[in-house]
């Protein structure tokens, strides 16, 4: 990997994991409770949006480990959080469904942004 692929890597991992304020264990927790019915429950690995359990399978992942699918769902995990924190709740998405719209990719937009990812 050249030192530019290795940086933009680096840059991505960062703000993925800045972007996702959520750790593994409250995702997974989120996924199933949010997918839950009155009467049924999803399996573990198949509760939550495909994109919430892509989301969580990176965060269970060394950033040796990701896959060229991986790091085009992190892209878009950053894209849709920024884009969401900014336009915040609106008409059309009422406050409960915006914010569980980005708890379902691991953002809690209620918690303090991170300062520092290492």
């Amino acid at each position: 990997m050249a030192d530019t692929e290795a940086f933009e890597m680096d840059a991505l991992w960062a703000e993925f994991h800045n972007a996702v304020n959520m750790t593994s264990q409250e995702l997974a927790a989120w996924l199933r409770t949010s997918s839950a019915g009155e009467e049924t429950e999803q399996p573990p690995e198949r509760a939550g949006s495909e994109q919430g359990r892509g989301v969580l399978a990176i965060l269970r992942k060394r950033q040796m480990d990701l896959t060229d699918a991986d790091i085009d769902l992190m892209h878009d995990v950053v894209d849709t959080v920024r884009a969401e924190r900014t336009a915040g709740p609106r008409g059309d998405v009422p406050e409960p469904a915006w914010r569980y719209r980005l708890m379902s990719l691991g953002h809690d937009p209620l918690r303090a942004e991170r300062e520092d990812v290492a």
